[in-house]
């Protein structure tokens, strides 16, 4: 497991993909660069409905832009790299389960997930980002826990597969003047 990524630097990248109106340029060529990990989600996202799965297929690109942002070299994610993943996350999935109110600080309490604010960082978009943007989808608490887990499976297959740039101090960030400040979880 790599060093975390600091919770201020995950924000700041995050808002930055969703400000940028040409984004959606941006994450078609990420997912297409890691096509594997896309299908799964395709495949995965698939029976939580459209809308749910469109958001997590989004904020799976916003994810591997927090990577690639970051620096360093990311390999493509494999079949064999999704299954160590899976295998990774499986076993705490009866910790963190049902989809209740009390769900995004279960998963917040589990220690041992690779990119813990990265994985807060998508937790605060499910579950605390506030409700007044239009193009925010309301999904229901199994759908939240459903794309939470897959985006938790992607984590980890990510962050196997990224080394992060020679000598990087992740304390090193500093946010730019002016920018938001990274919101409580």
């Amino acid at each position: 497991m790599n060093a975390a990524i600091t919770r201020a630097q995950v924000h700041f990248i995050g808002e930055s993909c969703s400000n940028d109106e040409t984004y959606d340029a941006t994450a078609t060529r990420l997912l297409k660069d890691q096509r594997r990990l896309s299908r799964f989600f395709e495949q995965n996202a698939e029976p939580l409905g459209l809308i749910a799965g469109q958001v997590a297929i989004y904020m799976l690109s916003v994810c591997i832009r927090i990577f690639e942002q970051t620096g360093g070299r990311m390999r493509k994610v494999s079949g064999t790299d999704l299954q160590a993943a899976q295998k990774r996350v499986e076993p705490m999935l009866a910790a963190l389960f049902p989809a209740d109110e009390d769900f995004a600080t279960r998963a917040r309490g589990i220690v041992t997930r690779a990119q813990p604010h990265v994985l807060d960082e998508v937790l605060w978009a499910l579950y605390v980002r506030p409700q007044d943007d239009d193009e925010q989808a309301d999904l229901e608490p199994q759908q939240k826990a459903m794309v939470y887990v897959l985006l938790w499976t992607a984590i980890e297959a990510l962050d196997a597969n990224w080394s992060p740039p020679k000598g990087w101090d992740p304390e090193s960030f500093v946010l730019p003047e002016g920018a938001e400040a990274t919101p409580e979880v």
